[in-house]
């Protein structure tokens, strides 16, 4: 148990640790490489609250393809720093309104954790009550209570896909677009010339 306690808050440092400097680096590329150490510890945390699939899903999807992703996006752009910190100030009193409201709920969760300290057995997690595993439990959820929710977040993510599609082969004056009907139906004497080349001579 002393053990379980220790990697707990170890893991909830690293993660808070890693939080504050994934917006506090000035470098980008850092911040995601801050980040990916912030899933990796709240991976761990899954691990010790008994939610192994969860901390496979964060590993695997955010880590494994979130992550990775902003890391190739921020390295191939072209990112001004100095632009970037130009409008700091601009930006600053919206993200404290922000950070002030995210400060008062976490305020209002805490409390009441504090006031209702027995909140916990009121709430039994779903593998435990039907005693399966973590993973079943989920499914059991998902494709029973919540099948319609489910399907509607599939839906939306369908249709931003679609439209980051749309956005992207969207015909734009001067950009070269590839077509690929026009190079499949081409003649191949529109596009290659043989010459015949006497040996030793050359072109």
């Amino acid at each position: 148990m002393i053990i379980q306690g220790l990697a707990f808050y170890m893991f909830a440092a690293i993660t808070v640790a890693a939080a504050v400097l994934v917006i506090s680096a000035r470098n980008p590329v850092h911040s995601v490489l801050f980040l990916i150490l912030a899933f990796f510890n709240s991976a761990g945390l899954f691990v010790l609250l008994g939610a192994e699939f969860l901390a496979m899903i964060l590993v695997v999807v955010y880590v494994g393809a979130v992550a990775v992703l902003f890391m190739f996006v921020v390295m191939m752009l072209d990112i001004s720093l100095t632009e970037m910190r130009e409008g700091f100030l601009q930006y600053l009193p919206l993200g404290a309104l922000v950070g002030f409201i995210l400060l008062m709920e976490l305020g209002v969760i805490v409390g009441g954790w504090a006031i209702t300290p027995d909140v916990d057995k009121h709430f039994v997690a779903p593998a435990i009550a039907m005693k399966t595993t973590n993973t079943e439990a989920l499914g059991n959820m998902l494709y029973t209570h919540y099948v319609y929710y489910f399907q509607a977040a599939g839906m939306i993510l369908l249709v931003a896909m679609i439209g980051a599609i749309v956005l992207t082969h969207r015909s734009r004056p001067g950009v070269r677009k590839q077509n690929i009907g026009d190079q499949v139906a081409r003649h191949p004497s529109d596009t290659i010339e043989i010459k015949k080349v006497s040996s030793g001579s050359g072109i």
